[in-house]
């Protein structure tokens, strides 16, 4: 038997951890978040919105059913959201180096080898999650025996412009034209508009897309702090202007609120689970929905013709907003899933009624 790599991991608080190595052996930093789901690791590890952040997986055993094949349609990987893994390294209890699955191709572990991304077991992932619970998200290094790195801020860089398309791209040929403005888009966005008779161009973040023909705006997910995306929302605030339909999810939630003079600020810990309960507001209809996101729209700063489409039903922060009259609406949540329930995915067929309706 091989002997076991050991690694620290250290909070920024002095707070240390030790485990043991399954994936690259190699030092890793950024912001540790954990998330509480108990299937979907390969959605998250290729969720571009991870980008820059340790995961600690809160379910005790992970690696059962290995790495999916990468099959691909309509030039996307079919069981995946991006082309590559996003986080800086993996943090789980207990691994499975035995996987069962009749779509695997490889081991987690040697997928996260393959892509350079440390993995540690046997941490206690209980302890640890208490301990961001009660201090807050915290920088945080991973760091094998023999090996030495920094701390590392992702809150402080334009994530952004790292994960975004580097130029445009088009899929399908359906009837509606949607301009999707990608800010880290996760692939089963491009699906569910895809399976809604769509055209879907693709930009990059800081596109200036006034200049194309389209139907309807889309504003996708992405990683860290939506301040950073000053010219996207310029772009919005400029598209305010006019009425074509507009949907925005996650980040595009963010930079929707940022545009039309509402604030933002960073969540203690942030949401990132597959049971986060919403209310659509103004109704007694409650979802149960996935999220990822560490920074949330400050509801008291909503401007006029503006109101909060959801609310968070744990904490009461904002899940969602849309304009009085304009059909603009958003979401925090992620209605296209991928891992999680799929209860709204409904909002992609009244996005698509909205064009219809315009046009």
């Amino acid at each position: 038997m091989k002997e076991r790599i050991k690694v620290k991991l250290t909070l920024e608080d002095g707070t240390l951890y030790s485990g043991y190595s399954f994936g690259a052996p190699v030092a890793a930093a950024g912001e540790v978040v954990f998330n509480t789901a108990m299937t979907g690791y390969p959605e998250s590890l290729t969720d571009p919105s991870y980008r820059g952040q340790i995961l600690c997986l809160t379910y005790p055993l992970v690696g059962n059913y290995g790495a999916p094949a990468r099959d691909e349609e309509n030039d996307l990987l079919l069981f995946y959201e991006s082309s590559s893994i996003h986080i800086s390294g993996l943090i789980v209890s207990d691994y499975s180096f035995e996987y069962s699955h009749w779509n695997a191709s490889e081991s987690l572990g040697e997928w996260l080898k393959r892509n350079n991304i440390p993995g540690v077991y046997g941490i206690d992932t209980r302890a640890l999650t208490k301990r961001i619970r009660e201090k807050g998200a915290m920088l945080g290094k991973l760091e094998p025996d023999g090996s030495v790195t920094e701390f590392y801020d992702p809150n402080k860089v334009n994530l952004v412009s790292e994960v975004s398309t580097r130029e445009i791209k088009r899929y399908g040929s359906g009837k509606y034209r949607i301009l999707l403005v990608d800010c880290g888009v996760k692939y089963n966005i491009i699906r569910n508009l895809l399976k809604r008779d769509t055209t879907i161009i693709r930009v990059p973040w800081d596109y200036d897309y006034h200049r194309e023909d389209y139907d309807g705006l889309f504003l996708t997910n992405g990683p860290g702090d939506p301040k950073m995306c000053g010219i996207t929302i310029e772009n919005i605030r400029r598209s305010f202007s006019g009425g074509k339909p507009i949907f925005g999810i996650c980040l595009g939630n963010q930079l929707m609120a940022l545009a039309s003079g509402a604030n933002t600020y960073k969540l203690k810990y942030g949401h990132r689970s597959h049971n986060q309960p919403v209310l659509q507001v103004g109704t007694e209809k409650a979802y149960i929905t996935s999220q990822n996101h560490g920074f949330a729209v400050d509801n008291s700063t909503l401007q006029d013709g503006w109101e909060p489409f959801f609310i968070n039903i744990n904490d009461n922060t904002n899940e969602g907003m849309r304009h009085r009259e304009k059909p603009f609406f958003s979401t925090q949540f992620h209605p296209e899933a991928s891992g999680g329930p799929t209860d709204t995915d409904y909002l992609f067929d009244e996005f698509i009624d909205n064009i219809r309706k315009s046009k």
